[in-house]
């Protein structure tokens, strides 16, 4: 991998961790993430003003997607509002790989490599090594953190498949943005009877940056995969575990033990192992 490659895989990996710091800090994570995913949808529009419809075939998976997308922030907000930033996001971006993985073991019938096997023992571990100790995460976050990674896990494995259903990549991101924009303002109404958005207020500007964050993250992360292979950045983009674990000692004043530490590094390795 050229320098610039290696570069834009890590700069997505911690704008990545950097998004999920502004959710974490957020005084209403669910209303923080609806407004982020507004940001997300705005970006999206004059695209599909452009580009073609995607064919029939594709949209039972532009659909589930979504929906999986919104059960994703939905536990992700719940999951941040029982344990922290270093302690949920490592347990979420290591179980991903790990789901997948373990998807593909079961529904494709594929062996796996032993690489991928030390992967799985060491996402395990970490994990476990997270949930014990002194700054332990609680039960209720580490299994909402799991449930998250499902959803995760979930939309990944119908993107794989859908994507190659639509005209092109871009069709199909530009209608996952429109209706997972769409769907998740509908959820918050839903569970809280109205969506407020005060374009002056401060947490409205930290959650519309939160998403433009996010964006940003995708696009690095796209624009590496047009200049280098696909599994070291996959695997590179993993560090984003490390990322958050600093970034929550560091702005968040969570607490950093060396064991934290030390579990993070084994998540994040396991995961690069799986990648």
């Amino acid at each position: 991998m050229t320098p610039t490659v290696i570069a834009l895989a890590l700069f997505a990996a911690v704008l990545h961790a950097t998004w999920n710091a502004v959710l974490r800090i957020g005084a209403d994570r669910l209303w923080t993430v609806t407004v982020m995913s507004s940001a997300m949808t705005a970006v999206a529009i004059p695209f599909a003003f452009v580009l073609p419809l995607p064919p029939s075939s594709a949209w039972p998976y532009l659909v589930l997607s979504s929906c999986l997308q919104v059960g994703y922030s939905v536990f992700l907000v719940a999951a941040y509002r029982h344990g922290e930033l270093g302690q949920v996001y490592p347990v979420v971006r290591g179980s991903v790989p790990l789901l997948v993985t373990l998807g593909g073991l079961g529904l494709a019938g594929q062996a796996l490599a032993p690489l991928p096997m030390v992967g799985v023992v060491l996402v395990a571990l970490g994990i476990m090594s997270l949930a014990s100790g002194r700054g332990r995460a609680g039960l209720s976050s580490i299994l909402l953190a799991l449930a998250t990674a499902v959803f995760i896990a979930g939309y990944t494995m119908v993107d794989a498949i859908g994507v190659r259903q639509a005209a092109s990549p871009a069709v199909y991101a530009t209608w996952i943005c429109l209706l997972y924009g769409t769907l998740l303002p509908a959820t918050f109404v839903l569970m809280r009877g109205r969506l407020a958005v005060d374009l002056r207020s401060r947490e409205t500007h930290k959650a519309l940056a939160g998403g433009v964050l996010s964006l940003v993250a995708y696009a690095a992360v796209i624009a590496a995969f047009a200049l280098g292979p696909a599994g070291p950045i996959t695997a590179l983009r993993e560090t984003s575990v490390v990322f958050a674990a600093v970034i929550g000692r560091v702005f968040l004043a969570e607490t950093l033990t060396p064991r934290r530490i030390g579990a993070c590094l084994v998540v994040a390795l396991g995961a690069i192992c799986l990648a």
